[in-house]
């Protein structure tokens, strides 16, 4: 067996792709760096973390802050163990092995209760693989475990005032479910040092992935972004973009040896989305249902409002009212087509104050939009269950925005629906992918916030966090640039399909 440690993250990694781990421990300027939007999801986790760890005010907190803390974690810990109740962020190193654990608490002199702290809002699978390594290393070290749960967030709570940790936090006892797989975990340790022994890379073909096939979980989509890093000349049509793919048909094209979408046998597509992908891509041409698409156009009813929200969401409601990750508006995009021949004109709310910004937006888009009107969107759902979150925090909106959410329609439709395809839209029906393909001349790419979460993390450091200051008016440009760009995107959509099913130039 290698001398090299394990740690919990890289067992993780294992478990997702064995060719992760190796890449890990071999070759890590291969693998993608942590880009801001995910860091900043690991920020907010931290912040959840402090919360939690507020139910536990006696615990003496470890953790670390730079090598040397971390290399003392294992002694500072086994001292802590002798003189606390509770520790948290301790570090235990035995066999190879090591992890830190969130909680650790005596419920008698000889045993513990394991807790992990997790900024979901439920269990996930990954939590209890990641527990039973856990257990693992600390039943190897010599402490009995006799109760294991995950912390997670409370979506249901609503903040009024003070953050109330024991409102916000919900508790999970996993204890069964951990303990059954301390067998498989076993063996798969084994198996990832006997991996790190070779000094050649395992197959980092996606069809490698999970390979204890575990349900429910994201790893398989994961380790596609890491390959798709991997391989940044990877042919626009290859298999590997297919729309959807699973792990099976991926494994299966491969002993085929088939590489091109144009190549893979109709009967192999997973879904219809996936069939028209490879019919377009086979035949070149565009799949239109002229007349479908007409009669959606023609209950369209003028003036025609095309509207999108950016919205906050975070672990931590910053507002009374607010739940957990639910979506809150802070901005508007509206163009407004008053009828066909008219010139389009554009408005818009960006709130720019630290407060809560749902009154404000309100006001303005009561002001903004008529009684009357088709209200466009992309993807509809999203801003109509926007609408009902504020319209149960403002009652005096309530009609209004029920009016409202009556008016919508969605302009995605003739793209999900596949009554559009085109090959370049590979199996998506994203305004960020329809786009480019009928509109070339209008892009994201070179935008500085060139997508939604980016807008929502570019707005919330610089406006409720006070970060960023020094370039706050640039942040602003750009999260307007950004917002209509969104609508104007849907003018000009909604321009082609007349231009194709009308026959005529608008």
């Amino acid at each position: 067996m290698v001398t090299m440690t394990l740690t919990k993250s890289e067992y993780m990694m294992f478990l997702k792709h064995p060719a992760w781990l190796w890449l890990k421990k071999y070759q890590k300027s291969r693998l993608p760096v942590i880009d801001e939007n995910t860091q900043a999801q690991f920020d907010a986790g931290h912040d959840f973390e402090t919360y939690a760890e507020q139910l536990f005010p006696d615990a003496v907190k470890l953790g670390f802050n730079n090598y040397d803390e971390y290399s003392s974690l294992p002694q500072r810990t086994e001292i802590a163990l002798e003189e606390a109740e509770t520790i948290l962020q301790g570090r235990f190193e035995v066999n190879n092995l090591t992890c830190i654990v969130d909680v650790l608490t005596k419920t008698n002199n000889k045993s513990y209760k394991l807790v992990e702290i997790k900024s979901s809002t439920k269990v996930k699978p990954e939590h209890e693989y990641d527990l039973a390594f856990q257990v693992y290393v600390l039943e190897q070290y010599g402490l009995k475990i006799d109760s294991i749960s995950v912390m997670h967030v409370n979506n249901e709570y609503i903040r009024q005032g003070e953050i109330d940790s024991k409102q916000l936090i919900t508790e999970t006892d996993v204890t069964t479910e951990v303990r059954d797989l301390l067998e498989i975990t076993d063996q798969k340790i084994k198996e990832a040092f006997t991996m790190l022994e070779s000094t050649n890379i395992p197959n980092i073909s996606p069809r490698y992935a999970n390979p204890i096939g575990v349900t429910g979980t994201t790893w398989f989509a994961e380790w596609m972004e890491v390959f798709y890093h991997l391989h940044p000349d990877l042919d626009d049509y290859s298999i590997y973009n297919l729309a959807f793919p699973n792990q099976e048909q991926l494994g299966k094209l491969e002993d085929m040896g088939i590489t091109s979408i144009k190549d893979v046998p109709e009967e192999l597509a997973l879904r219809d989305k996936q069939l028209m992908q490879i019919k377009t891509t086979k035949s070149g041409e565009r799949i239109i249902l002229k007349d479908k698409i007409k009669e959606f156009l023609d209950t369209f009813k003028y003036p025609i409002y095309f509207f999108d929200y950016e919205t906050l969401s975070s672990i931590i409601p910053p507002s009374d009212g607010m739940s957990p990750y639910k979506d809150y508006p802070f901005q508007y995009s509206l163009h407004i087509l008053d009828s066909p021949d008219s010139e389009i004109r554009h408005t818009e709310y960006l709130h720019l104050e630290n407060s809560n910004p749902i009154p404000s937006l309100l006001k303005k888009l009561r002001e903004d939009v008529g009684d009357t009107g088709t209200i466009l969107t992309w993807n509809m759902t999203y801003e109509k269950s926007c609408n009902e979150r504020m319209a149960n925090m403002y009652p005096e909106y309530k009609d209004f925005l029920s009016q409202f959410n009556s008016r919508i329609v969605d302009l995605m439709t003739p793209f999900s629906e596949m009554w559009f395809v085109d090959k370049d839209f590979f199996g998506s029906a994203s305004i960020k992918t329809v786009l480019p393909v009928l509109v070339p001349e209008l892009s994201y790419k070179e935008m500085d916030v060139s997508d939604g979460l980016k807008a929502r993390r570019m707005w919330t450091q610089t406006i409720l966090e006070g970060k960023n200051q020094s370039s706050r008016d640039k942040i602003i440009s750009d999260l307007l640039k950004y917002c209509t760009l969104d609508t104007f995107a849907m003018v000009k959509i909604l321009s082609h399909l007349g231009e194709i099913i009308y026959d005529k130039k608008n």
